[in-house]
């Protein structure tokens, strides 16, 4: 008798327990949805189960049903940007979310150049420290994962913004998220998922990067590594796939080193990988990077390869790249330090671009157009109202060529947004270069400050 008893308990309990409502982790106390959208809600439940979800916005109750799979998921609409507020979820069981704002909601990937914290001995991170506490910016860190399918659930929580936390934050991310704070007076929540070493094609869904035979081969040439993951899919299955739902406002990405030796394939793979994460958001979204920075790398002119794939990128819609050359004090040190600008220059990018704020200086200076006549070569730069200029006594890291593709350090005049390009060693020149390498920091900025983007006029 005391066993059947047992026995009845135990099928009780786990017919509770069953039918308890869950959440995914990205759902949870102290997050931040995105201001005036949809933000999707979403869990798991018994099939055919009723949640009703009662928000303190607006003290109105809306209801889901658990499909025979056991999930639901809710459009919710949100208000302005505010908080903190409640949300009350009930079925079998009763979950009360607490601190939950709204606001702007990034999501921050790519390698060890974003993943990078105070923890790594960034003085500008550490210099925050006394005022940095913030209500209104949260974290989310989901930890490295990786997965052979999509997950549809990560560990991590939301966290406050304080000394403590921002430790082991990426200093990328929290500047643009601080920046975006001050500018905008609205509470912001940052998505970090980063791993250092990895290749784009791991942030790529696996079928995406097998299928198309270009990107398979070079995926091939990746080397493999204990310290981090290689094979396509893995990180977008553990890291991105888990919070493909989660309402954001857009992406930001810092990557690259990890595919300097395969820096011809870039473009269309990073085309690839930013097209499917909009199709998985089911949105347009903005998506920020950060060209790589100069460094001595082994392999001749890998680096200045791929950056000008990165550049390409930029062909595409509702994309932009900051240039950090002039951000580099030490060439021999993949990571740079100064992670402060480098997450302003994102914030202006998204503040111009998307938040559609005015005057404010956030496109680089890049090559247009050439123009030879005689001994010289007129090069034509875009995104320099103010006009050029040459910090120092001679310009550095501009090159030019002719039929011979010898190239030679070359004189500059700058004439507003045109440089007048030269060499007594060149009397007919055919192509410029300027910073097409992998480790050379050019000194031609515009006006408004920010560096001339690395560039070629030739294809050879």
């Amino acid at each position: 008798m005391k066993i059947k008893l047992l026995l009845c308990l135990l099928v009780l309990d786990a017919s509770i327990s069953l039918a308890n409502v869950r959440l995914p982790a990205v759902i949870a106390d102290n997050m931040v949805l995105q201001q005036q959208s949809s933000a999707r809600l979403w869990g798991w439940s018994e099939p055919e189960e009723k949640i009703y979800i009662t928000t303190s916005w607006n003290n109105r109750t809306d209801s889901a049903k658990g499909t025979r799979d056991g999930n639901w998921v809710l459009a919710l609409p949100t208000p302005a940007a505010g908080g903190p507020y409640t949300i009350l979820i009930k079925g079998h069981n009763t979950i009360e979310l607490k601190g939950v704002l709204i606001g702007e909601v990034w999501v921050c990937s790519g390698q060890s150049n974003m993943e990078m914290s105070e923890t790594w001995g960034l003085p500008d991170v550490k210099s925050e420290f006394p005022a940095c506490a913030n209500n209104n910016i949260r974290f989310f860190h989901i930890p490295k994962t990786t997965s052979l399918t999509p997950q549809d659930d990560c560990k991590a929580t939301w966290s406050v913004c304080d000394s403590n936390e921002l430790k082991t934050f990426s200093a990328v991310a929290y500047f643009f998220g601080k920046k975006l704070n001050q500018q905008l007076n609205v509470p912001v929540g940052l998505i970090e998922a980063a791993w250092g070493g990895t290749a784009a094609e791991v942030w790529t869904p696996a079928e995406l990067v097998n299928n198309d035979p270009t990107l398979k081969q070079a995926a091939s040439l990746l080397t493999p590594s204990n310290s981090w993951p290689y094979t396509p899919g893995y990180c977008y299955n553990g890291m991105i796939a888990p919070i493909t739902h989660f309402t954001i406002a857009g992406l930001l990405w810092y990557q690259g080193e990890s595919n300097a030796a395969t820096a011809g394939t870039y473009a269309p793979l990073l085309d690839t990988m930013i097209s499917s994460w909009r199709k998985v958001w089911n949105e347009p979204l903005p998506f920020y990077y950060v060209q790589i920075a100069p460094f001595a790398y082994e392999a001749k002119e890998n680096a200045a390869l791929l950056r000008e794939q990165q550049a390409a990128v930029m062909n595409g819609e509702n994309t932009g790249m900051v240039v950090i050359s002039d951000l580099v004090e030490d060439t021999t040190n993949i990571h740079p330090k100064n992670k402060h600008d480098v997450g302003y220059r994102l914030a202006a990018w998204a503040l111009a671009d998307h938040y559609h704020q005015k005057a404010i200086i956030y496109k680089n200076p890049a090559y247009v157009s050439k123009e030879i006549k005689g001994a010289k070569i007129t090069v034509n730069i875009g995104e320099a109202p103010g006009g050029l200029l040459i910090k120092g006594p001679a310009v550095r890291e501009l090159f030019i060529a002719g039929d011979d593709k010898i190239f030679y350090p070359a004189e500059v005049k700058a004439e507003g947004s045109r440089l007048i390009v030269s060499s007594p060693k060149v009397k007919q020149p055919v192509a410029v270069r300027y910073q097409f390498s992998n480790a050379g920091i050019g000194n031609i900025f515009s006006k408004e400050g920010l560096p001339l983007a690395p560039f070629r006029t030739d294809s050879w």
